[in-house]
């Protein structure tokens, strides 16, 4: 148990470590719970342009749903972003507000992606299973969104 004092108080804070096997645990019941409480396929991988897939990614800080862009072929990787990029107004203004566009998004493993992705605006951990729902919930609204944008627009993106 940490103590903090501010202004003369004093403030306990709880700190809950979990193991890597506990933390796999809790990551594998999440995606688990997630699949069981929404069952639905989703477009993800299958938007038939090769490296430019869909997400859900969730962690110990944040939960995302995002359009990425990794092909190897920088050209390539650029038109479809510039693509996206052009529509931009319509993905914001009728699908997805808070959507956010970056051209280089860096990854844990160093690699400079091409990201379009909205977050989770309340405070989210995986190890929290009391912020799973609003996870789940966020999931499908954006999703759905992003999908019905992306079929909406399709031809012109693989134009």
């Amino acid at each position: 148990m940490l103590q903090f004092y501010t202004n003369n108080r004093i403030f306990d804070k709880k700190i809950i470590m979990f193991s890597k096997e506990e933390s796999a645990a809790l990551r594998k019941d999440f995606w688990t719970s997630f699949g069981k409480s929404f069952p639905r396929k989703w477009l993800l991988y299958n938007t038939k342009i090769k490296d430019v897939s869909f997400k859900f990614l969730a962690d110990t800080k944040t939960a995302m749903v995002c359009l990425d862009i990794e092909n190897k072929d920088p050209f390539l990787n650029d038109w479809y972003f510039d693509k996206f990029l052009s529509l931009r107004k319509i993905l914001e203004s009728e699908y997805i507000p808070t959507i956010i566009f970056d051209a280089t998004y860096v990854l844990d493993n160093g690699k400079v992606i091409h990201r379009i992705y909205t977050k989770l605006p309340e405070k989210f951990s995986i190890h929290n299973k009391n912020t799973w729902r609003n996870a789940y919930v966020f999931f499908v609204e954006n999703m759905t969104k992003f999908e019905r944008f992306f079929y909406e627009y399709e031809d012109f993106i693989k134009s």
